[in-house]
């Protein structure tokens, strides 16, 4: 590609902070440089006609993890760990409100439901069991109980009779969100560039020479914000993880609201509208979902409608509209990765499939590292 002088000079010369990703992080790591170094000239770089992960492809969830998530991440994380990640989640819901405002982000506060299949006899004991538990460990941060047991009154089939309700999860709109934060970053002059892959870069004693696929530019610093596309970078510690949707065309006199889980958050839905949103199914092929292809797979589609049909929708006459994939950054612990890599190089990634409470913390404290 030839680049016109004028193009090389406002673009891609005297660059002091390049961020490689456009979604959550990225702009929230934009924003927050902006906010610190107001001179500074700052560059977003997006493979991507839009964010290619999950920031413009996920559910809308304003959440922090089910009562079973919560218990099946005390199995593999210390108490203090799960404690400080749901503070994490949750003050970075708290952090999105307050930059974008309630009304841009379509924030509807109508709380969170888990249900239990009828199969699942051991989980919803467990849950019911330990429901008392989680509550005093989170009441500190939430000054209230979080959990609590309702009866089933949206007339789910093959589940259990009770449901466990959070007051404190909310809906957003996704496309609103990401409009919203793309609008203040261009207004705050942060040069945003859409297609560009970085294919490598190399780092000197003073910047960080990055090549795009038919040139290079300098930048002083680079911050990677890639998420499920960090492998490499993080020697392996994040792994790719693919999260299947789809949505129902309008359904007359949609009786149901809020966000819901089930099966320790691998399965969610929600209403957009009179439409029902419903993605999830990894667990059922976790090797072929380890990707960061973002196709559809038959196993796992057929596997929604059949759940829409026989547990979410048993008495309503539906039609898919549409279907679509995100990719999240998974790992081993369910800890961010946030850390400065090298001299001028450094990342915000692994956001273990909760980007939208957690992402706009995780990028004000990438921001924070310089």
């Amino acid at each position: 590609m030839q680049l016109s002088y004028w193009e090389l000079k406002n673009w891609f010369t005297n660059v002091d902070y390049t961020i490689v990703g456009s979604g959550i992080v990225g702009l929230h790591a934009a924003l927050r440089l902006r906010e610190r170094f107001p001179e500074s000239k700052i560059l977003l770089l997006e493979k991507g006609m839009l964010p290619q992960g999950a920031s413009t492809k996920n559910a809308g969830f304003a959440c922090f993890g089910s009562l079973s998530e919560i218990i099946d991440d005390l199995k593999t994380h210390s108490e203090e760990e799960v404690i400080q990640l749901v503070q994490k989640r949750w003050n970075g819901l708290q952090l999105l409100r307050k930059r974008l405002g309630d009304a841009a982000l379509d924030f509807k506060p109508f709380g969170g439901y888990e249900l239990f299949l009828k199969s699942q006899e051991n989980t919803f004991s467990e849950c019911f069991q330990k429901l008392p538990f989680i509550n005093e460990v989170l009441k500190p941060l939430f000054k209230s109980d979080v959990f609590s047991k309702e009866i089933d009154r949206f007339g789910f089939k093959n589940t259990q009779e009770y449901l466990i309700f959070n007051p404190f999860e909310a809906q957003i709109d996704t496309g609103n969100m990401m409009q919203a934060l793309l609008k203040q970053a261009i207004s705050q002059d942060i040069l945003v560039l859409n297609q560009q892959t970085v294919t490598g870069f190399h780092e000197h004693e003073n910047d960080v020479e990055v090549a795009l696929d038919n040139f290079t530019f300098r930048t002083k610093k680079i911050l990677f914000a890639t998420n499920g596309f960090a492998s490499e970078l993080t020697n392996g510690q994040v792994k790719p993880a693919r999260a299947q949707v789809l949505i129902t065309k309008p359904i007359p006199n949609l009786d149901i609201k809020g966000t819901f889980h089930f099966d320790k958050g691998y399965y969610y839905f929600r209403n957009i509208g009179d439409r029902i949103l419903f993605g999830g199914g990894r667990n059922l092929d976790f090797e072929s979902e380890t990707t960061t292809d973002l196709q559809q797979t038959e196993i796992i589609q057929n596997k929604l409608e059949q759940l829409l049909k026989e547990v979410i929708l048993p008495e309503t006459e539906f039609q898919i509209e549409h279907r679509w994939s995100g990719i999240m950054g998974l790992g081993a612990s369910k800890n961010p990765i946030v850390e400065q890599l090298s001299n001028h190089v450094y990342c915000g990634v692994r956001l273990g499939g909760m980007g939208v409470a957690i992402g706009s913390l995780i990028g004000t404290e990438l921001a924070d590292l310089i």
